[in-house]
């Protein structure tokens, strides 16, 4: 009974840490989420499908991809390579989260399987508070985030054959969600080296490859540029380079 209390006092310390963190995600995930399971309800399926694939896939751009795919000719091998390319920056998420999952017991393969955008961003940057388990506001974060998208999902599906307008072009939802991360991260980077690599790369192999087939270039070339740069790039935030506010320059 004294363990059991004790391991509830750790959840909770770990809820009220986690929680404030997740509020805008609940935000975005439950219109992004609902919006998801509206396009599925348009496409004919019942509020059943968005909420299974929100809940064993969880991977907000490949389920209105996979939606797509639902209604083409079955190519399983195609699904296969598509599912690839669309979520292949987890990749660059579980190695930058390798030492943080370390020693996380039964926690881990849960955290790997729920780390998307949005966890990944948290979890990666938060201060966590002393005395709250760190394992535990890692599955918390991952938890409620999942929660978030789950249920928007399912109420999406069950609210779509309430409404009565044009879906067409609604799932440019989640691009709209990736702008916003990715102006989250720019203004919380110390320095800016690293996205300039990848905005480049990601134009040059554009260019060559076109937009069908750029994405997986892009990736290995990302991954490639960042390993022979890693140690200018400690070297530079060791010195504190881009570290001050433009505004404090020159004070």
């Amino acid at each position: 009974m004294v363990q059991s209390q004790s391991t509830g006092d750790v959840m909770k310390r770990a809820f009220l840490a986690a929680w404030p963190h997740t509020v805008p995600i609940f935000a975005g995930f439950w219109f992004l989420g609902a919006a998801y399971g509206v396009y599925m309800n348009a496409l004919g399926f019942s509020f059943l499908y968005p909420t299974l694939m929100a809940l064993i896939i969880f991977g907000g751009s490949l389920e209105f991809v996979a939606a797509a795919m639902l209604l083409s000719p079955f190519a399983p091998v195609q699904a296969l390579i598509m599912a690839f390319i669309i979520q292949s920056r987890h990749l660059f998420y579980g190695i930058a989260m390798l030492d943080r999952f370390k020693g996380m017991g039964l926690k881990k393969p849960y955290l790997i399987f729920g780390m998307c955008d949005e966890t990944f961003s948290i979890n990666y940057t938060a201060d966590i508070p002393d005395g709250v388990d760190r394992g535990w506001f890692y599955f918390l974060v991952t938890l409620l985030n999942q929660f978030y998208w789950v249920s928007g999902a399912m109420i999406g599906g069950l609210a779509g054959s309430l409404l009565a307008f044009d879906t067409s072009g609604i799932e440019f939802v989640m691009t709209a969600m990736f702008v916003v991360i990715l102006m989250e991260q720019w203004k919380k980077e110390r320095t800016h080296v690293t996205g300039w690599i990848g905005f480049a790369i990601s134009l040059v192999c554009l260019y060559i490859f076109g937009s069908d087939s750029f994405v997986v270039p892009t990736i290995i070339g990302i991954l490639a540029a960042l390993t022979v740069l890693r140690r200018p790039i400690e070297r530079r935030l060791d010195r504190g380079e881009d570290s001050v506010p433009r505004e404090e320059r020159g004070k």
